[in-house]
């Protein structure tokens, strides 16, 4: 029974993502992750303890089959397919995660003490002797938590027999250390990582009531760590930074925040340091996935996960020491808390009150359907794209009733702390409604049986919508250190290094950030030129040009090889790089908006610089391509005319693109060194991108989700 007054989340089963949004996406790329795992394989380690024939292979990584920490992964396996299953109901998930539970079952069985691992329980006999062993409490944690997961999404009853059967196995097994060394020594040896042991117990006995689980969960409960909580010690962080993996120890006991950067995250290296100087922290292996649940910063491919997101100056999800991880050899923690979070993104947004009258809570506005069982009716949320041209949240709800029954009820919605009251509406059913100060609910009493609700959002992002988070850090030299969000969306820029923002003393944002229109993704282009079965890129290099191999989008090399086209007539509207032929155009690097290209004269390289005051330098004409091949163009200086963007045709690193007239070249071999293709941008602008003014130049600024191997900064020096 629901204590009165409680809300809870509703439950998985009951939400759908709605295809084609985001959080769909995401669910789906894991989703084919989970289809992807062998069963065999998954299991091999389980069945070489148990002594039972091996088919398949064991993967590799940290479920190799020398790892101490082997099967901590097949644990989180467990939960990611049960709440899967209960977000999409696809039937051939479900028996693959049945299979895995029957085999598991069988090697249970086998070994016939109630003991299930992957790996031999001599690991414990280490543990228990305070000898070093790598954190088997940690695994035997996540293999419990996705049994009782098994059980509690997928009602799989042999799950509940098999976490039972281990848990009588440790019962056993710590009192016997207590009886022999005392509760002090059981006490000492969980000072190693022991993951939430406490909290898959517990869980256990609300399910069972049986005693032994509750004096279990008590006897993992830690009084050294929870003890210093409950007087309030506000530095217990400098006792946990003696302790190797305390993140992933301590966060699952306790949720603490003095260490929270402006993604959400809370540790350096898997480690909390001085909650009051972390702008030392701030390099490439900060915030464990692990320990942050807001993980929409992952690739788009099955099985490619992130272990830390960088948060220094200049950094890239691919430049660190774990760098992006593969489908079948990473396996690291991080995979199994990556895959538990994107198997249950439908959680947390509606919350519900089963009181006489029910009530209901929409807590994120995520396009989504959900089966309200309690109030008897089917709510559907419709959630418009974020873009930095609008600053709007545009939510639309609609219900309808089931059956025609329906009750009543009352819905409440949240208004987020980062939105303003001025310009909000919302109306129900055409009326106009009254909306609540940011960070409290709207609340519809007495909500009816048919409605049709139209909220809209309007933040003023002068004040509301833009936020500067502050580095938490109490020494003078870093009191300028902030993140900027839009929103709920934290803000990086596309820079190898630079970080410096001059707000110039205005006491508005607004002035120095501004957004970035859409429609200038029309306007990007790569020049390109093959040579022989290789294409090579015209590409920035140090403000200069160079012919580069071609790369793949989200990457550095694409980002520098992409350039937006401005023309000279601005009230011309060109909707297509083709309409672009016979048009006079300057070229502004993708990541250093408004700087332009120049030429320095003939036979010199070309640059990147601020724009000159009569763009002569910077002015180029776009013709018909010289080699006279369809599709191909050249690039015409319009102070120097005769002399074009010239590549040499010779693709050596050390060779610079410049402007060249025809004069000493053959006119064949000239004409293909100023021909180029051009072709749709290697990167594009996302729809929430903006201008922020630099010291010493622009940046151009997205969401830190919507990076991939690109170089970025999420902290910013901030002067007036």
């Amino acid at each position: 029974m629901n204590p009165v007054g409680f809300i809870r989340e509703v439950l998985l089963h009951d939400v759908r993502l709605d295809s084609g949004s985001v959080h769909w996406g995401a669910l789906e790329t894991n989703l084919k992750y989970l289809l992807m795992l062998d069963v065999d394989d998954l299991v091999w380690s389980f069945r070489k303890t148990a002594d039972l024939p091996t088919p398949g292979k064991p993967y590799g990584g940290w479920e190799g089959s020398s790892v101490e920490l082997r099967s901590h992964f097949v644990g989180h396996y467990l939960s990611a397919t049960a709440q899967m299953w209960a977000s999409t109901h696809n039937d051939t998930l479900k028996e693959k995660m049945t299979a895995v539970v029957s085999a598991l079952s069988a090697c249970q069985k086998k070994i016939d003490t109630g003991y299930l691992s992957a790996f031999p329980s001599k690991l414990f006999d280490r543990f228990e002797a305070v000898k070093p062993v790598w954190a088997p409490y940690y695994t035997i944690h996540m293999i419990l938590a996705g049994l009782l997961d098994q059980y509690t999404f997928a009602n799989n009853a042999q799950a509940l027999d098999m976490t039972t059967s281990m848990v009588r196995y440790f019962y056993n097994r710590v009192q016997n250390v207590i009886r022999k060394n005392t509760v002090e020594r059981h006490w000492t040896s969980l000072n190693e990582e022991t993951g939430g042991m406490n909290d898959v117990l517990y869980r256990l006995f609300t399910i069972t009531g049986d005693l032994k689980h509750l004096l279990l969960a008590h006897l993992f409960d830690k009084p050294c760590f929870l003890g210093l909580l409950a007087v309030q010690f506000h530095y217990i962080v400098c006792m946990l930074m003696i302790y190797r993996g305390s993140m992933r120890t301590h966060i699952p006991i306790v949720v603490g925040s003095q260490m929270c950067y402006a993604t959400g995250g809370t540790s350096v290296g898997e480690f909390w340091s001085d909650p009051k100087r972390l702008a030392s922290t701030l390099q490439t292996e900060n915030e464990e996935s692990c320990t942050t649940y807001n993980m929409l910063k992952r690739g788009t491919e099955p099985g490619v996960m992130i272990y830390m997101l960088p948060q220094g100056r200049g950094v890239s999800k691919a430049v660190s020491y774990h760098k992006w991880g593969t489908p079948f050899d990473s396996f690291w923690c991080c995979y199994g808390t990556g895959i538990e979070s994107f198997s249950k993104l439908g959680d947390s947004i509606y919350f519900k009150d089963d009181g006489s009258i029910p009530s209901l809570y929409i807590i994120q506005y995520i396009s989504s359907t959900l089966d309200w069982k309690s109030g008897k009716i089917v709510i559907n949320q419709k959630v418009g794209s974020v873009v930095s041209s609008d600053p709007y949240l545009h939510v639309t709800l609609t219900s309808s009733s089931k059956n025609g029954l329906g009750q009543s009820s009352t819905l409440n919605l949240r208004i987020p702390i980062w939105t303003l009251s001025k310009g909000a509406k919302a109306s129900l059913n055409a009326q106009n409604l009254d909306l609540p100060v940011p960070g409290s609910f709207l609340q519809l009493p007495e909500y009816a049986r048919c409605l049709s609700l139209m909220f809209n959002m309007i933040c003023e992002i002068t004040v509301g919508f833009f936020s500067l988070h502050k580095i938490s850090d109490d020494r003078p030299e870093y009191v300028s250190v902030r993140a900027i969000l839009y929103g709920p969306y934290l803000l990086s820029v596309y820079s190898s290094c630079d970080w410096d923002i001059k707000t110039c003393s205005t006491g508005s944002v607004a002035d120095w950030i501004t957004p970035f229109p859409a429609a200038y993704n029309n306007h990007l282009v790569p020049f390109s030129q093959e040579s022989g079965e290789s294409t090579f890129i015209l590409t920035n290099s140090n403000q200069s040009f160079r012919m580069d191999t071609f790369l793949k989008a989200g990457t550095n090399a694409a980002v520098h090889a992409t350039l937006r086209l401005l023309f000279d007539d601005t009230s011309e509207e060109i909707s297509t790089i083709e309409e672009a032929i016979g048009k006079t155009v300057m070229f502004d690097p993708f990541d250093f908006p408004g700087m332009v290209v120049v030429h320095q004269g003939p036979e010199n390289n070309l640059a990147v610089m601020d724009p000159p005051k009569d763009n002569v330098t910077s002015s180029f004409r776009l013709v018909p391509g010289l080699d006279r091949n369809d599709n191909s163009v050249s690039l015409e200086s319009i102070s120097r005319k005769g002399c074009y963007v010239y590549s040499g045709v010779n693709y050596s690193s050390s060779v610079n693109v410049k402007l060249s007239c025809n004069s000493s070249s053959s006119e064949a071999g000239f004409n293909q060194a100023v021909s180029f293709a051009m072709n749709n941008g290697l990167s594009k602008y996302h729809p929430i991108s903006f201008i922020a003014k630099g010291e010493m130049r622009n940046f151009l600024m997205a969401p830190l989700q919507s990076f991939r191997d690109e170089s970025y900064s999420g902290y910013f020096n901030i002067q007036p």
